[in-house]
This record gives structure tokens, sequence and C-alpha cells, in this order.
């Protein structure tokens, strides 16, 4: 909630139980994440196991669900995950890989357009973080060409116009940049980008779905060798 001034409220005060079942919570999230990473990790290796060519199609099947989770996920590195499984299969795997890629990064930009504002305050305040808990207000309180304008006024005018104008293509390069992992890899960059509410979802989509296609494609076409 905001006052009449459009002001954030200051935070209300929260009990340290409260905050240490909330970091509690968001330890257990990067511990399934940190797990699910790793069973999935075991799975890719049993691909290349003789053993695995009967159940073949069915552990494919669920690599590329559990893939197409993780991926969506703040920090977690899928895109080696899918560099991954197009080394093991090949060719034959792009179109599947791609497919799940796109989801994944769709779930995740999705989860940040459709999240609740007041809820993601909520959580915001019980943590202390007020700095954040006061973008998401104006976020909320702003319409999206003021902020744009606002955003346009604060940068250097000669990147103004590619962050803001071309926004979209700004995110399509970020999410395929080497080492985007560190600034919350493809996941974490869509749900910014959802939380942000400066991309429609129709556009957002479509950015996604081209963003996601040249190394599976470049892997159906001429096969695993143009991997790095």
């Amino acid at each position: 909630m905001t006052d009449k001034h459009g002001t954030a409220p200051p935070a209300t005060k929260t009990s340290f139980g409260r905050i240490a079942i909330h970091l509690l919570c968001i330890l257990g999230a990067v511990i399934i994440a940190k797990l699910g990473f790793d069973w999935l990790s075991s799975l890719i290796n049993k691909l290349e196991a003789d053993q695995a060519q009967q159940a073949m199609t069915g552990l494919i099947v669920v690599i590329l669900i559990g893939y197409a989770v993780l991926i969506a996920i703040p920090f977690v590195p899928g895109v080696e995950i899918g560099a991954t499984i197009l080394m093991v299969q090949g060719a034959q795997a792009a179109p599947l890989v791609y497919l799940a890629t796109m989801l994944g990064m769709s779930i995740a930009f999705l989860s940040g357009q459709f999240l609740s504002l007041d809820w993601m305050t909520a959580q915001c305040d019980t943590l202390r973080m007020v700095r954040l808990c006061k973008l998401i207000h104006r976020i909320k309180d702003t319409p999206m060409n003021d902020r744009l304008n606002a955003l346009r006024a604060r940068l250097p005018r000669w990147l103004a116009p590619l962050v803001v104008n071309y926004r979209y293509v700004m995110v399509a390069i970020a999410i395929n940049t080497p080492g985007s992992v560190a600034i919350g890899g493809g996941g974490g960059i869509m749900l910014a980008a959802g939380l942000s509410r400066l991309f429609t979802t129709g556009w957002m989509m479509a950015t996604i779905a081209l963003a996601t296609l040249p190394i599976p494609l470049a892997v159906w076409i001429m096969g695993t060798d143009v991997l790095p």
C-alpha cells in the first residue's frame, strides 16, 4: 500500500522468528534446486551408458522436463544442461531441447509477469529489503511509459535508446551471453523482465522463441561440431 503522496509506508515490525522462517524457506529452495541439478546431471550421464539405450525415450523425456523446470530458476546454469544434452544426443534432440528451453524461459517470465506485486512487497517488507520494497511500489503505481521515460533520463544519452527502445533485443542478448548465470541466468533474467512490467507478454514470447533458437537450430542443421 502507498500513502496519498504515492510513497511506500515504513517497514512494519517483524519478529526475528518470522524473518528466520523466510530465510529458511529461501535456503530450502536453493538446496532443492541444487539437488535437482545434481539429479538431472546424473540422468544425463546415464544417456551415455549402453544399458540406457532401451529406455532412452523415456529418459530423455524426464530429462527435458527437469531441464525446463531448472532453466526457469534464477542462477541455475540451465543452458549448460541443454548444451550437454545436445552433445550427448546430437541433432535428433535439438528440436526437443529448443522446446524445453523456450518453455522454461516462458515459465520464468510469466511467473514474474503475473506474480502479485502486493505479495512481493510483503515478502520484501518482512526481510527488511526497503529499497526493493520501494522499487516494487514504483512499478505498481507508475505507468509503464512514465517508468520508461524515467529510465531513459537516468541512463547515459548513448545508452538510453538501446536499453529502452530495443529492450527486447537487449534481453535476447543477455540470455545468450556466456556467463549470464552470474546475473541470474536465463531464468533470473526472464523473471526480472516479468517483474519489471516493462514488457508485453506477446512480444516477449516472440523474443524468447527467437532468442533460444540459434544453437538448437545450428546443431540440428550442422551437428554437434558447432558446440564449443
